[in-house]
């Protein structure tokens, strides 16, 4: 890789999607509340 090109990669605009370091572990409590809320909501309605 030319210094050119390396240059350009390292200013790379962001493109809005999510970042690496958030906080995963809230994330994956929520998506797991989420989970167990939805599983609940199908049983108490009888579509299971």
């Amino acid at each position: 890789m030319t210094t050119n090109a390396a240059a350009v990669a390292a200013v790379r605009a962001r493109t809005g999607g999510p970042d690496d370091d958030g906080p995963q572990l809230l994330e994956h409590v929520l998506g797991w509340v989420l989970v167990v809320v939805f599983a609940m909501l199908v049983t108490k309605v009888g579509l299971l």
